[in-house]
């Protein structure tokens, strides 16, 4: 007795098999920019940077769709069809990190992805006053984005920064670049500036640091009991007014008797 063969289709290959066999005859795929993998491009930020993406080994016209991220690309009619070009004006420090996507709309499955790696120099300007009062603890903040990440260096009135053990704190991260400075004393009025560099340029900041006199305290137990003394003191002092004139009202009422 034959055995039944259980799988379907003709000669008893199964359907996906058949559409695996079919993809491999024709060959169809992707490529952008001449890439036919996912790849990450770097580019300057500032001009214009084009992204082309074609359709390989097709037999019939193949339309294509473009993702930024999560979101489609809006793609004119006749911009869809084979070939496909979408072009970032003006390329910023925003697209760094972004995947740009080409897919096949039939099959989107066919795809190819490119990450962008947007170089940009440190953009830092600008100065800030600082008044501070003496024995208090200030921080200065030297925000600055680059690619490559830039390396900081700390000036005080244009001489490179001795950093005092216990008092001063410096505190980076790829964008965040701070100072800070303990229990300032009057030596430290100055100009302070932050001076980032990168291998595309350099940004600095002038921070004008100005520590003013301390300004004397008071007991909040003095202060709340001196209200209270002069609040009892104007209380009895009405008081007493009112009895005196009370007084004297009555021994005018009883000389007209």
């Amino acid at each position: 007795m034959a055995q039944k063969s259980s799988l379907p289709g003709p000669y008893g290959v199964p359907a996906f098999a058949v559409c695996f066999l079919a993809y491999v005859a024709t060959g169809l795929e992707l490529s952008v920019n001449n890439n036919a993998a996912d790849f990450t491009l770097s580019a300057r930020s500032g001009p214009p940077l084009s992204l082309s993406c074609l359709v390989q080994n097709n037999s019939q016209a193949e339309e294509l769709l473009w993702y930024r991220g999560d979101g489609t690309v809006d793609l004119k009619d006749g911009n869809k069809v084979n070939v496909s070009n979408i072009c970032i004006s003006p390329l910023t420090e925003a697209d760094n990190g972004v995947t740009f996507t080409c897919k096949l709309r039939r099959d989107q499955s066919v795809r190819v992805s490119v990450i962008l790696d947007v170089q940009f120099p440190p953009f830092l300007t600008g100065e800030e006053s600082l008044p501070v009062e003496e024995d208090k603890d200030v921080t200065l903040n030297c925000n600055a984005k680059s690619n490559p990440q830039g390396q900081t260096n700390w000036y005080k009135n244009n001489n490179t920064l001795t950093l005092q053990q216990n008092r001063y704190q410096v505190y980076q991260t790829s964008d965040v670049f701070q100072l800070s400075i303990k229990k300032v004393q009057k030596s430290d009025n100055g100009t302070y500036t932050c001076v980032v560099k990168s291998a595309l340029g350099e940004g600095r900041k002038d921070f004008h640091l100005i520590v003013e006199e301390k300004k004397p305290v008071f007991p909040k137990e003095a202060i709340i009991a001196a209200v209270v003394v002069v609040a009892l003191t104007v209380i009895f002092g009405i008081v007493a007014r009112k009895e005196k004139i009370f007084k004297c009202f009555k021994g005018s009422s009883e000389t007209a008797l």
